[in-house]
């Protein structure tokens, strides 16, 4: 189910005693001992080695020659990044019935629940194993074949055997919040996120009709004529301007390979850019994608809810890789790929060290585009500032800190006397605080 086989893995290791073998080899000599210290004869020491040997023998070849099952891997179309699915595994046995650990072959680093299984294979029957999942990274993946440990007849034996079909999937950015918004009007969906923006009510940039007036409205809505003619109060409602465009600049440098919790800064960044391209798109403006520093991906801006399926297949295989991000050569490819303008979300994690570049870039995206920049600050900084300094380490770490997150502000500083709007979030706060300066644009009419 929506995983891609890409061939047969027809792999069987050498077959290795089992722990009965060496028991019984074991009771072999110890009856040789007897022989030796005791009154026993020694053709029954010699009896018992032939008929050791050849039911070892026989059932060595019972095992070579017992068939393995055929395995069909049952899984979601597509997987997301940190949620759980079930996985079930088909095993159909022919004519042959065996005792068989079953451990399915998943990408390294992901977690399982539930694996190895031993399983009774009964002869003309499918028979199947179910475990639970959880990819924990994002992009192409292969599941390597199933693996068997089969027992022979006389469980003397085991073999070791890779079957099934290598299955090749995809793991997206984490789409359940999507899901959910999909459900729930605009205002809604902003309230679930918890952004928080004052409703202004009546008015926008864009006309969308005539209605009575209610206590509150100002004198620019009432339209005059209209209410000549109907000899009472009307106004004009007013909604925010559609059709306009978002940009979400995401960097994929060596800054963005920090890690709070479970998810790394970059997963948590796209994961948000998504969730505000969802809410755009359904505001009807049209979101595209513009990746740098390591990885370069550029998506122009699209319309239409469906456009977040085409957002989510261009970055769901995105990666940060450990380079310095160049921020000028971002901003300068960005005014080359998007001429209108638009609202630029840019996510990054600020460094003093970066005043100069990451300034004269922004003033370069100014010239045509409004941009916003979300600073990621590390979650462990702000713990370190709150632990109490009980040892000279402690105070030394803390004195390191509160340094570190004295520099990034100066930095700030000098992006917003350009002008700028600098959200210093940690990865937890950064969709909210995205959500809420995308409407307060809208709102305030700045594109």
């Amino acid at each position: 189910m929506g995983a891609q086989a890409t061939g047969q893995l027809p792999a069987r290791g050498w077959a290795r005693p089992s722990a009965g073998l060496v028991a019984v080899c074991l009771g072999w000599a110890g009856l040789g001992a007897a022989v030796m210290f005791a009154d026993l004869p020694r053709q029954a020491w010699s009896l018992a080695a032939v008929v050791l040997a050849v039911s070892a023998m026989l059932d060595l070849f019972l095992l070579r020659a017992w068939r393995s099952p055929e395995v069909v891997r049952e899984l979601p179309d597509t997987l997301a990044i940190g949620i759980e699915r079930e996985v079930t595994l088909i095993l159909e046995q022919g004519a042959q019935a065996g005792h068989v650990r079953v451990f399915d072959l998943y990408p390294g680093g992901w977690e399982a629940q539930g694996l190895p299984q031993a399983l009774q294979l009964v002869r003309d029957t499918k028979n199947s194993i179910r475990y639970r999942l959880r990819p924990t990274a994002r992009g192409r993946f292969m599941f390597a074949g199933v693996q068997l440990l089969v027992r022979s007849p006389l469980r003397l034996w085991q073999q070791s055997r890779v079957v099934g079909a290598a299955q090749h999937v995809e793991v997206f950015p984490n789409f359940a919040p999507l899901t959910r918004m999909a459900l729930l009007s605009a205002e809604q969906a902003t309230d679930l996120i918890g952004a928080h923006v004052r409703r202004r009510r009546g008015e926008g940039t864009d006309f969308k009709q005539l209605r009575e007036y209610r206590v509150g409205d100002s004198l620019r809505q009432i339209d005059w004529k209209a209410t000549a003619r109907v000899r009472k109060p009307i106004s004009r409602e007013y909604q925010d301007e559609r059709n306009q465009q978002v940009v979400l600049m995401l960097d994929t440098g060596r800054r963005m390979l920090a890690r709070d919790g479970v998810l790394g800064h970059f997963d948590q960044s796209l994961d948000a850019g998504l969730l505000v391209a969802y809410l755009a798109l359904r505001q009807g403006d049209a979101v595209g994608l513009h990746a740098s520093g390591g990885e370069h991906r550029w998506v122009p801006p699209v319309h239409g809810t469906g456009a977040i399926q085409t957002l989510l297949k261009a970055s769901f295989d995105l990666q940060p890789r450990a380079v310095a991000t160049d921020y000028l050569a971002a901003a300068n490819e960005l005014v080359r790929l998007q001429r209108r303008r638009a609202l630029v979300l840019w996510v990054t994690n600020v460094r003093d060290e970066d005043g100069d570049d990451l300034l004269a870039a922004v003033r370069m995206l100014q010239r045509r585009h409004l941009v916003v920049v979300a600073s990621l600050r590390e979650a462990v900084i702000d713990q370190v500032l709150e632990t109490p300094g009980e040892t000279l380490a402690d105070a030394l770490l803390i004195g390191a800190a509160a340094r570190y997150l004295e520099d990034r502000q100066m930095a700030h500083e000098r992006l917003r006397r350009q002008r700028v709007t600098v959200l210093d979030v940690t990865s937890d706060q950064l969709p909210a605080a995205l959500v809420q300066q995308y409407l307060a644009v809208k709102r305030a009419g700045l594109l």
